[in-house]
């Protein structure tokens, strides 16, 4: 079955069809390339000599570094000044305390991956990677120095691989941890956002603030990943498939190093387990089904509390076999 990755506007090209002999020569060839006196050469400031993972299975994923530009110092309007968002389409939102809560649309960040921004004291890098579905947020604190991110245009296990301006460390984005360079064994911390429609956000939120679209020649609103969670293997992944007979492109919530099949959540409605409260209501569309954003069947949205003191954990609603790949001693909570 062929799967389809593209995007070419905006001074780029990332057009591929890959049937199942294309996709492991490619494989082959990246891992051939998988060679750090190669990426010197546009890594001048990485410390290759530093590192936690096996470099053969990082891979470019198409873009070159950059080819995929993170949004610095977003702008934003008013919930009332947005006319462009559909009821359905995904947000990713981050409520803290004391300040205006914010809505990043996902239609934004299906083009761009990484938001760098700063909601009064905390500055937070919004991040999505729309292979493994995983969208989380971080403090850019690292050991009390700012940082920055952007896109590497390296995968590792399909998912996308950040790195920091300031010492050109690499990140993975799934884990939140550094994998390359002197920031190797780093830990970001984990916001409690969550996804949900722009519509929910919006009817919540009304003297809320929206992520203004980018100024970036883009096709906003346009899914360029159609099709991909009904696919039946995830995109440059060559890994161990998830256990129980899971499809690897189905929805799981991970909290910790757990996870709860979004299936399970969506047929209770709502359930207490492990301490933790799981709500699902429907009316968010997938972002990556059909072509319009707003336009995908509904996976609905998921809320993720404590169940004794009410507050928002931080979770990741990502495809199973991300989860998989690297969770792979996680729980899978399947039934009480």
């Amino acid at each position: 079955m062929a799967v389809r990755r593209s995007a070419t506007e905006g001074g780029f090209s990332r057009t591929a069809t890959w049937l199942a002999a294309g996709a492991i020569f490619l494989s082959a060839a990246c891992s051939a390339s998988a060679n750090p006196s190669v990426w010197e050469r546009e890594w001048p400031k990485t410390d290759f000599s530093i590192h936690s993972v096996d470099f053969a299975e990082i891979m470019s994923g198409g873009p070159p570094k950059d080819g995929i530009p993170a949004i610095d110092s977003p702008e934003f309007i008013p919930v009332s000044s947005e006319a462009s968002l559909s009821p359905r389409e995904g947000v990713l939102t981050l409520e803290l305390e004391g300040e205006a809560p914010r809505a990043y649309p996902v239609r934004y960040l299906l083009w761009h991956e990484i938001v760098n921004d700063s909601i009064g004291d905390t500055p937070v890098a919004v991040t999505y990677c729309p292979l493994c579905n995983s969208a989380i947020f971080f403090d850019r604190r690292v050991g009390g120095e700012l940082r920055s991110f952007g896109v590497s245009g390296k995968l590792r296990k399909s998912d996308m691989v950040m790195y920091d301006r300031e010492t050109e460390s690499w990140w993975q984005q799934a884990v939140g941890e550094g994998i390359v360079g002197i920031h190797t064994g780093d830990e970001l911390a984990v916001l409690p956002g969550w996804m949900e429609s722009w519509e929910e956000f919006a009817t919540r939120n009304p003297d809320g603030l929206v992520m203004a679209q980018p100024t970036f020649p883009r096709s906003y609103g346009r899914n360029p990943y159609v099709g991909y969670d009904t696919s039946q293997r995830p995109f440059l992944f060559f890994g161990e498939l998830p256990p129980h007979e899971i499809h690897p492109l189905a929805r799981i919530v991970r909290v910790g190093d757990s996870a709860w099949p979004l299936q399970r959540l969506s047929d209770a409605g709502e359930l207490t387990e492990d301490g933790i409260s799981f709500s699902w209501k429907s009316g968010q569309s997938s972002a990556l089904d059909t072509s319009g954003v707003g336009e995908g069947r509904d996976i609905g949205t998921i809320r993720v509390r404590n169940a004794a003191s009410g507050e928002d954990l931080p979770h990741d609603v990502m495809f199973a076999f991300a989860f998989h790949a690297f969770y792979p001693e996680g729980a899978w909570k399947l039934a009480n």
